[in-house]
């Protein structure tokens, strides 16, 4: 049973959006704990004002995750009609 396998258009594979999601998540979360634990480091004496300073980076790192991420999943299939509807109207308003 020779089925070919059909290849699924980069704008509509979910899975390669959620595995660069998940990816990008991880990441940003990581890096930006890290800066924040630095920061901590540098400017804080206490515990708990260090830990508040990570808290605030690991935040900043999954917020940001979260606006690309939903972006990514929001986004129309195609820019390219959006584009051209757009130049129809700009030509037309021209004229």
């Amino acid at each position: 049973m020779g089925e070919g396998k059909e290849s699924v258009p980069q704008e509509h594979d979910v899975n390669a959006k959620w595995d660069a999601c998940i990816d990008l998540t991880t990441r940003r979360f990581v890096y930006s704990s890290l800066g924040g634990a630095f920061a901590g480091l540098l400017f804080f004496r206490s515990r708990v004002t260090r830990w508040a300073s990570i808290a605030f980076g690991a935040g900043l790192g999954i917020g940001s995750a979260y606006t690309d991420c939903s972006r990514a999943f929001d986004a129309p299939p195609s820019f390219t009609e959006t584009s051209s509807v757009s130049q129809t109207v700009s030509q037309s308003a021209d004229e």
